[in-house]
């Protein structure tokens, strides 16, 4: 298995090189198998963001690099649940953080909205206050 950075997910998304695009579309069309770590994943939604891209448009793309046939992150399951969070209005990287602390009893910040946001969702584990 191979990592894949940020950058070529980046340009598989954004198309904004075409030779760029080109390889990465080349490559994940291979018998290959890729992954990418959750914060590469962190860091595409971020840098999609600073691109412009709207929330459903990043929600879109993330989920068809979930859906390729050879493209298998860790914690895949936890990334799908931060998006469909993220979707409904919550920040990505609190939504992953809340989804990554699934199992436990409860997720403690100082970030009133969000815990607010999380709690009109009904996201588990409940954010509370710190």
């Amino acid at each position: 298995m191979i990592a894949l950075d940020t950058n070529l997910l980046a340009r598989l998304l954004l198309r904004d090189d075409a030779a760029q695009h080109a390889r990465v579309k080349a490559l994940l069309q291979t018998e290959q198998v890729f992954t990418a770590p959750v914060t590469v994943l962190l860091e595409l939604v971020w840098v999609l963001e600073a691109n412009d891209c709207t929330p459903p448009e990043i929600e879109h793309g993330m989920q068809l690099l979930l859906g390729l046939r050879n493209f298998r992150p860790p914690q895949a399951d936890a990334v799908r649940a931060a998006l469909r969070a993220y979707a409904q209005g919550v920040d990505f990287a609190d939504a992953l953080h809340l989804a990554l602390s699934a199992g436990d009893d409860a997720f403690m910040s100082f970030d009133k909205a969000f815990a607010r946001k999380a709690a009109k969702l009904g996201a588990t584990p409940r954010v509370v206050p710190a």
